[in-house]
């Protein structure tokens, strides 16, 4: 039975908690709205430069929470899980030299799964989390759709998670606004209101993020060359390791001061493993960065899969706007042409299809550029 169609009194639901003020207010939400309401806090990294990990403080933070709003907490460690389905592959995206995007897989591997499969255990009807997103359960039938905070919809990161887990899940923050959500939160007299949002990678939190891949990867050194202008083909420095950089980067190059070089900053536009050269140039509109297509592998697909061309928008990074675009699907693969060129397309990141608010799906990027990047079996016609 979805979500929708349940009678909160008779719903047991465990919602995610973090110790932050997003999974905090989602649970007062489910508990003003009269369910059967359990928390669950997920250990998922052990490891910790400082000492302590943050999870404990965080947990502490969710008990905090769970006591003022009298309901019970349970905890589960899937740090296993998480490593070997979710941080295996970011590391091994990187070392193919990809730019993963691990809160997608985080979504899809942990907490929509995993999570899921123990809150069955004990004993959920639903499952619900902070995410800014919603979910419309007309006509039998459930849709994914955009959050309406344009700041921090999360649609996209949920954009593999399976249907029919999605069926399963309340979003109570879907609707909200961030500064509302904070302002719930300050009334309630939730210790969490005004804690800081958590940034970096799902799970491992904000790092030095170089120095956090140096303990996992051994980058090889090679050139730095210069892609157009009048330094084309020249080498003006050498990098440590092709892993540390992706498509369309721009600080961190440690570029100042090129002789023969303007003043101003330089940007990541190719990075070749065959012979560990990273390619930059100082030409913010270059080709490599504005290219129109790209190929997409895997798609996952939140409505009927399509069987000819699709005309929606897309978006290629969390951060950048949806774009017109027509969606081939070919087997396993889906070529994606835009009207207009996104930003600094980075294999590895996941293409996500709209329409309008109502996300389609998604698929992890392959390759970016025209024709000549599509394998010579793609078929790119258009069916009428």
């Amino acid at each position: 039975m979805r979500a929708v169609e349940r009678n909160p009194a008779d719903t047991r639901v465990i919602v995610g908690v973090s110790g932050g003020v997003d999974s905090s207010v989602a649970a007062l939400e489910l508990v003003e709205a009269g369910y059967q309401v359990e928390a669950l806090f997920m250990f998922n990294w052990s490891e910790d430069e400082a000492g302590r990990c943050q999870a404990a403080d965080d947990f502490d933070d969710a008990a905090t929470v769970c006591e003022a709003l009298d309901i019970p907490l349970h905890r589960a460690d899937f740090s296993r899980e998480y490593k070997a389905r979710v941080f295996r592959y970011f590391l091994d995206s990187y070392a193919a030299g990809r730019t993963p995007n691990p809160d997608i897989l985080c979504n899809r591997e942990i907490k929509f799964d995993a999570f899921m499969h123990h809150a069955d255990r004990l004993g959920a009807d639903l499952i619900a989390t902070g995410h800014y997103a919603r979910l419309d359960h007309a006509d039998g039938y459930t849709r994914l759709l955009r959050g309406v905070d344009p700041n921090k919809d999360q649609s996209y990161f949920l954009s593999a998670v399976p249907r029919a887990a999605l069926e399963r899940t309340l979003f109570p923050l879907g609707a909200m606004a961030k500064t509302d959500v904070r302002a719930k939160a300050k009334r309630a007299a939730l210790p969490v209101h005004d804690k800081p949002d958590s940034t970096g990678v799902c799970f491992i939190g904000e790092r030095d993020f170089e120095g956090f891949l140096r303990q996992y990867l051994s980058g090889r050194a090679g050139p730095v060359r210069v892609s157009g202008g009048p330094l084309d083909q020249q080498a003006i420095a050498e990098h440590s390791g092709l892993v540390y950089y992706t498509i369309g980067q721009r600080r961190g190059l440690g570029l100042g001061g090129v002789a023969g070089a303007e003043q101003g900053p330089w940007y990541v536009v190719d990075k070749d493993l065959g012979s560990d050269t990273l390619w930059v140039s100082q030409d913010a509109h270059h080709p490599a960065l504005e290219q129109t297509e790209l190929i997409a592998r895997q798609p996952h697909w939140l409505t009927e899969a399509p069987t000819t061309a699709l005309r929606c928008t897309a978006q290629v990074r969390y951060r950048q706007a949806a774009l017109p675009c027509t969606v081939i699907p070919h087997d396993d693969s889906v070529h994606v042409c835009f009207d207009q060129p996104p930003r600094a397309i980075a294999p590895g990141q996941y293409v996500v299809f709209y329409d309008d608010d109502h996300c389609l799906g998604s698929a992890e990027i392959q390759t970016s550029g025209g024709h000549d990047a599509v394998p010579a079996d793609f078929s790119t016609s258009v069916s009428a």
